[in-house]
């Protein structure tokens, strides 16, 4: 989920089965160094790069070749005795590394400990004269509260310390970021290093990427955020492999990929032209399993054309151009006897106009917008506004059918503070339901956590402007940007939505398919994640 689309790895047609994955830009890696409390903030932060094992062979066997690459925040290199890197032991951490241990144990466990580190604070904040130390203690020995606001939640932040409140300190130290308190950020983060771990509780896994996007804010701002944690990519086989795994331990794809499908499948029933523009197909692997179905249909299938939009990027992961989409589709679509004809768009949404979309008369048209509307900047970032004009775009064209798939989070137009709260539930549900599903001495775990969603956390909270390229939208902001454009809700498959409530019998029981005003919402507990809809 990311500003750019993850791919999935293109193996032979019966094998062909992996769905397209949001991904963040390729720049982002995550480590961090600490220095004493004094010291310059942008000083302090190092950038690392940790590229670790991959999958062999398409299966779970791992190969372990650690390299690390670790950049400064201006950009330059930094040498590996210089730099650190996360642990690859799940039960290990080096000295001054950026996790600790699986256990998380707190760092203060006694009352000493506890006056040390008020005394600590009190010094960075106030100098090292202060008598508020003495103060706070004759507080606590007659049972009364603080009177200052503010005292109080020094309080509060070192008794956090104290019990390991992971997420209290985490949440202090945004707040010492939004207000520019830059002694009391760099405090906290000394602290909130020695409590995250990448491979421990799931708190303590999203901590350790908070963390690094809370470093990353401080380190560079704007443009030069990219530079600051410039690192080399995962291979693109190895970068395939990790969203196989979490597309396999988590429904949420397969959820967007087969309501998306549903909806398309319903309209075109009666159709025997079908033209289908994806706005980031990625592989194309979501158009596989449409493909078969077509091939069933009674009566015969309808010829299918497929319009697939994506930039350079993409090439990366697919080790080609948009080519290599088309000629395995059309080899899919021989083998099942469908009548097929591949369009490639080879640019970015933002860049699309009427002209690159191939639209010819007689054709029924379906567009997908699956994981990708949040990437285009809206009305907050430009004045060309891409977000609403791709939509007024697509319905000048009179599409039969429009779907929408998009997570189900309120980061777009956010301040800092309160997208860092919204960001740190959203996410705790997701690190959540991985822990449930992929065991946690998986040695892949870091992995697909660091390439697959943690770059998406860093992005959220460390860039603004044009370099933050997550920005998502409630499905009400969404309904309200369709409307203005002209469309109208279209009615979702009863039919369909009964095969994914089957599918999710295959997860964990905590998995939740709820229908709500035309639109289907995949949550997990009480949190909604994905939400689905479809419009004509």
């Amino acid at each position: 989920m990311s500003s750019r689309l993850y791919y999935q790895p293109m193996p032979e047609i019966e094998a062909y089965y992996m769905p397209q994955f949001p991904t963040l830009d390729k720049q982002l890696c995550y480590g961090g160094s600490s220095q004493g409390i004094h010291s310059s903030i942008l000083n302090s932060c190092e950038h690392n790069c940790t590229q670790e094992s991959s999958l062999a062979n398409g299966s779970f066997a791992v190969y372990n070749s650690p390299s690390t690459l670790s950049f400064s925040p201006n950009g330059s290199p930094v040498s590996q005795q210089e730099s650190q890197s996360y642990p690859s032991d799940p039960h290990h951490s080096p000295d001054h590394n950026y996790g600790s241990p699986i256990s998380g144990s707190c760092i203060t466990d006694d009352v000493n400990d506890f006056r040390n580190k008020l005394r600590e604070l009190e010094t960075v904040m106030l100098g090292p004269d202060s008598d508020i130390i003495d103060s706070i203690e004759s507080t606590f020995q007659n049972g009364t509260s603080i009177e200052s606001p503010e005292m109080e939640s020094l309080r509060q932040i070192v008794e956090a310390i104290s019990r390991g409140d992971l997420k209290h300190v985490l949440i202090a130290c945004a707040k010492a970021v939004s207000d520019n308190d830059l002694l009391m950020a760099q405090w906290l983060m000394d602290e909130l290093r020695q409590m995250v771990s990448v491979s421990g509780e799931p708190i303590q896994r999203l901590g350790a990427y908070m963390l690094e996007g809370l470093v990353a804010r401080l380190a560079s701002s704007g443009s030069s955020i990219y530079r600051a944690l410039k690192c080399k990519e995962p291979a693109c086989d190895d970068l395939l492999s990790y969203m196989h795994i979490l597309y396999e331990v988590c429904p949420y794809f397969k959820f967007g990929y087969m309501s998306a499908n549903g909806a398309i499948a319903e309209a075109m029933k009666d159709e025997n032209r079908v033209h289908i523009i994806d706005f980031q197909i990625g592989q194309g692997s979501q158009w596989i399993t449409l493909i078969q179905a077509f091939a069933a249909r009674p009566g015969g299938p309808p010829h299918i054309r497929i319009t697939g939009i994506d930039d350079s990027t993409s090439a990366y992961a697919r080790g080609g151009g948009l080519n290599i989409v088309g000629k395995r589709l059309s080899k899919l679509a021989e083998l099942v006897k469908v009548p097929f004809e591949f369009h490639a768009a080879a640019m970015s949404g933002c860049e699309v106009q009427v002209e690159n979309l191939g639209v010819r008369p007689g054709e029924a048209l379906a567009v997908n917008f699956a994981f990708v509307l949040h990437h285009m900047p809206d009305e907050s970032v430009s004045t060309k506004n891409h977000r609403d004009r791709l939509l007024r775009l697509v319905k000048s064209l009179s599409p039969k059918v429009v779907t929408l798939v998009e997570q189900e989070s309120n980061t777009n137009t956010a301040a800092f503070f309160p997208r860092f709260l919204e960001t740190l539930d959203y996410y705790m549900a997701m690190f959540e339901s991985i822990d449930v599903t992929l065991p946690r001495e998986h040695k892949e775990r870091i992995n697909v956590e660091q390439h697959c969603l943690a770059r998406d956390v860093v992005n959220i909270i460390a860039c603004e402007e044009t370099e933050r390229v997550e920005r998502h939208e409630l499905l009400g902001k969404w309904r309200s940007r369709f409307r203005m454009a002209g469309f109208a809700p279209y009615p979702l498959s009863s039919l369909v939505n009964a095969t994914i409530k089957t599918l999710l019998e295959n997860y964990c029981d905590k998995y939740r398919l709820q229908e709500r005003d035309g639109a289907l919402y995949l949550g997990w507990m009480n949190r909604d994640l994905v939400a689905s809809c479809a419009w004509k």
